[in-house]
């Protein structure tokens, strides 16, 4: 690949990671939803180096059904769980590829979301991958994972999407 050519690639790539964090951020939970490809993962780890979703607790490990079943829920009217739903700003950075292959992306980056709902206001720092594919509608999600700093502590309910 050519020096031109990973410029654009970056370039490409941070787009759509903004993107998707506007989308998270303006509450447009379709078309975030829309980013996933139809065999996607959703993985929220709850230790530090955890290799495995199937063998091991996870905080959450969504197929793209279940990611669905999660989105339907928090746009419900009558979810009182997530009434109000939280603000959010989604600050994504230190984006890097980590590995490019036939149309397939491994991309790491890291996460700061500021999270606002009942007068009070949350911090999370995540270290984030995202397994990306070209597809005919541009670049989608086969898996993201997200490793939260503090995925051990007490996380007195997670009520947004990372």
């Amino acid at each position: 690949m050519r020096a031109a050519d990973d410029v654009d690639l970056r370039s490409e790539i941070e787009q759509f990671l903004y993107h998707e964090a506007w989308l998270l951020d303006h509450g447009r939970l379709d078309e975030w939803l829309e980013l996933f490809t139809d065999d996607a993962t959703y993985w929220i780890p709850l230790q530090a180096g955890q290799a495995d979703p199937l063998t091991s607790v996870s905080i959450v490990y969504d197929d793209r059904r279940l990611l669905e079943v999660r989105v339907r829920q928090f746009l419900h009217p009558r979810a009182h769980a997530r009434v109000p739903a939280p603000r959010t700003v989604h600050h994504v950075g230190n984006i890097r590829v980590l590995d490019a292959e036939n149309g397939r992306l491994r991309v790491g980056s890291t996460l700061v979301l500021i999270e606002y709902r009942h007068e009070r206001q949350r911090t999370w720092g995540a270290l984030v991958e995202h397994h990306l594919r070209r597809t005919a509608h541009g670049l989608r999600i086969a898996a993201k994972r997200v490793d939260l700093v503090n995925s051990e502590a007490e996380l007195d309910g997670i009520v947004c999407l990372f």
